[in-house]
């Protein structure tokens, strides 16, 4: 358990929190939110120790251990893989360590003979001679084979060692274990393991994640990070999210009538309950939910861009075939018909497959063979992954770029656009070649809905996104009517948005009528 008491901490006149109180106890699995910058990461190094807070304190027992995610792939670079996964556990570490250097002596002393059968007596009590079958069996389960186990950790590439460092992280069973974005690029097996292992884990889990999908999976309770406080929340993210929509939407009805707001809290709360049950948690956090009332719920300060993709254009019964194409060094022979109501999800071991796949079909590489054509009636609208173009030395403010996509000049109609996508007052008038990663992406979801194509190409459309505007752009693609062809590492969206899902290779190795879910469990 941790027990955070009192704890504030204000970089200058920046203030990130204030007397935050909150205990993390056992059995549960926390998953902390916040906008990009409220101190989602500096909260998990406070919990850590490797930030001290400038009030308050964090205590946990002295007999509890608490195992991080380590962030730098380089550090263990001269460690084998095996001690690398040892280092999870660096009490056990060190009597290994100690106990070779005294086994090494050709004779010691009576004062290290009395040593190492201390050490001897606490190796055993932790489990150590079984500690190198375990750390193997780990790693066998996440997909790093025993050819690697005792090779140096520069050996293996970034995929391979973010495994590994991730199962350190759970080596040993923990008391507490705290996981910045554990999810990132880890393929979906590992996700899948990693999700298993939390679920059956009976400590305590702290997580701050973007896959939403991960935390819907996986959380018990979510830890608002918002108003310079911390407010816990049982459930997963959706019950964060959908309660402070309802706190929010009632709050602007003031005039509502009491007994009608009680009545929407008694069935929202009765709906998640309901899905509370199939988790080992049930009963707890039932009782919680049913306990909660109006005063309980809080609006978020967080705003949320409207994304909402709609289209006048007809759509036929053709709307895109493609014929063996084939793109040198990628793949070759790739056909695929999409139907009427198609939302497809791609995906490759290899990116760089689908960009191609992509950029073929929107007309921005020709050097291909096969061939593709869209039905008469189609008109499609395409995020690409690489922005530059649009953006690299363009003199243009928000108001005059926006304004390149439509015959529409009229400054009230093109600002009411670049506020959907929460660039309002001055914002709009910023220049498009200073904008951020994920400003970029939202000017270039405001340019697809002015240009309202009835089928949506999409490449990896949420990265440098935060979880509000992910959120928006979920909903508004499980809203869309047309077609969506789009390739993501957003579980959630391929989830609630996939109908089909079609995987290439070097060849299309899969293509298939199906969710997410049950995609993954044949693979």
């Amino acid at each position: 358990m941790i027990t955070v008491a009192n704890v504030s901490l204000q970089f200058g006149s920046r203030k990130l929190f204030e007397d935050v109180n909150i205990k993390f106890t056992k059995g549960n699995c926390y998953g902390i939110i916040g906008a990009n910058g409220a101190g989602k990461s500096t909260f998990l190094k406070i919990l850590t120790g490797e930030i001290e807070p400038n009030k308050g304190e964090v205590i946990i027992p002295k007999n509890e251990r608490v195992s991080v995610l380590e962030q730098n792939q380089e550090k263990y670079n001269d460690c084998t893989v095996i001690r690398t996964v040892l280092l999870g556990h660096k009490r056990l570490v060190e009597i290994m360590d100690e106990k070779e250097k005294l086994y090494a002596l050709t004779e010691f002393t009576d004062e290290q003979g009395m040593r190492l059968a201390d050490l001897e007596a606490e190796f055993m009590e932790l489990n150590g001679w079984d500690a190198e079958s375990e750390a193997q069996a780990l790693l066998n389960s996440i997909g790093i084979s025993e050819e690697y186990h005792y090779k140096l950790m520069s050996e293996l590439d970034a995929k391979m060692k973010v495994k590994v460092l991730l199962a350190q992280a759970i080596f040993s069973n923990p008391d507490n274990l705290i996981l910045d974005e554990p999810t990132n690029n880890l393929d979906v097996k590992t996700i899948k393991f990693l999700e298993e292992f939390i679920l059956n884990f009976e400590n305590t889990v702290i997580i701050v994640s973007h896959n939403r999908h991960f935390l819907n999976k996986v959380c018990t309770h979510i830890c608002d990070l918002d108003y310079q406080k911390i407010t816990l929340y049982v459930g997963n993210y959706d019950f964060w999210y959908e309660s402070s929509q309802l706190a929010l939407k009632q709050m602007k009805d003031q005039n509502k009538k009491a007994e009608q707001r009680a009545q929407e809290l008694k069935e929202f709360i009765a709906r998640f309950a309901a899905n509370a049950s199939k988790s080992k948690q049930a009963t707890s956090r039932k009782k919680e939910l049913e306990r909660l009332t109006i005063e309980d719920i809080k609006p978020s300060s967080r705003k949320y861009p409207y994304i909402d993709f709609r289209f006048d254009a007809r759509i036929g019964n053709d709307i895109l075939k493609v014929e063996n194409l084939t793109k040198k060094g990628l793949f070759e022979n790739v056909s695929f018909t999409v139907s009427d109501k198609d939302k497809i999800a791609f995906f490759s071991d290899n990116s760089a497959v689908i960009t191609a796949l992509f950029n073929i079909l929107a007309g921005e590489d020709t050097d291909y063979e096969g061939k593709f054509t869209f039905g008469k009636t189609i008109k499609f609208s395409y995020l690409p992954q690489n922005n530059n173009k649009y953006f690299e030395n363009c003199d243009l403010n928000l108001v005059q770029w926006i304004g390149q996509f439509t015959k529409e000049n009229d400054q009230t109609f093109l600002r009411s656009w670049l506020g959907r996508m929460l660039f309002s007052g001055e914002e709009a008038e910023k220049k498009a070649k200073v904008l951020s990663g994920g400003e970029k992406v939202r000017c270039m979801l405001a340019k697809m809905m002015l240009t309202s194509g009835n089928l949506l190409i999409m490449d990896e459309p949420t990265n440098h996104l935060d979880l509000e505007s992910i959120t928006a752009l979920n909903n508004g693609m499980k809203k869309f009517q047309g077609n969506i062809l789009f390739t993501t590492h957003d579980e959630e969206i391929v989830q609630t948005v996939a109908n089909r899902i079609i995987r290439i290779n070097k060849t299309k190795e899969y293509d298939k009528s199906t969710t997410y879910e049950e995609y993954c469990e044949e693979m």
